[in-house]
């Protein structure tokens, strides 16, 4: 026997859902993405490890961002039209709005993803392709390393539309883009 979808999860259009779609799923749970026309649901638990790291890094991020920056925590990136991926934290170079609910990838400055066991796979590999595909200049993935953060850190090639490494970081974040910043990684965690 099997159980019948509720009618939100039922695509609006044989061609499967678009971008544009995430707005109107107000039944969907939160933290909804879609990746290549697929609904993607954040179904596992939320370790307080990860939390924490998106909050606090988040709050940092927001007190060293130079004006022209904005700092979000949990806001997806309109991609094109089948995808619209929710990084854990992003930067971005428009004025702030309170009724924006994504981001285009042009406005979009830098995107981070803290690796969690659910998401592993997107993470590494899935969700940094898109973002290099669609002309993100930075990405950042953090790795939980025996309790602490290891920041890795990427910059888009963009005769290859591909991101290349910059660095691993672990003790200390000291970057000079996409502004410059100096942080204590291991003030971000307990």
């Amino acid at each position: 026997m099997t159980a019948e979808l509720p009618d939100w999860m039922i695509p609006p259009r044989p061609s499967g859902w678009e971008a544009d779609d995430l707005d109107h799923l107000s039944q969907a749970p939160r933290h909804t993405e879609l990746i290549d026309g697929a609904l993607i649901f954040m179904m596992s638990p939320q370790r307080s490890w990860h939390s924490r790291l998106v909050e606090n890094t988040t709050f940092a991020l927001r007190q060293a961002a130079p004006e022209g920056f904005e700092v979000e925590r949990e806001m997806t990136v309109r991609l094109d039209k089948k995808s619209r991926p929710e990084p854990d934290i992003l930067i971005a170079t428009v004025a702030y709005d309170p009724d924006r609910t994504w981001y285009a990838p042009e406005d979009v400055a830098l995107v981070v993803e803290v690796v969690s066991e659910e998401s592993a796979d997107r993470d590494r590999s899935l969700k940094p392709f898109k973002y290099a595909q669609a002309g993100i200049t930075h990405f950042w993935r953090i790795e939980d390393e025996a309790g602490g953060p290891a920041v890795h850190t990427y910059e888009l090639d963009a005769m290859t539309s591909t991101y290349v490494p910059t660095g691993i970081h672990r003790a200390r974040l000291t970057v000079s883009v996409p502004f410059a910043l100096d942080l204590d990684l291991n003030g971000l965690v307990p």
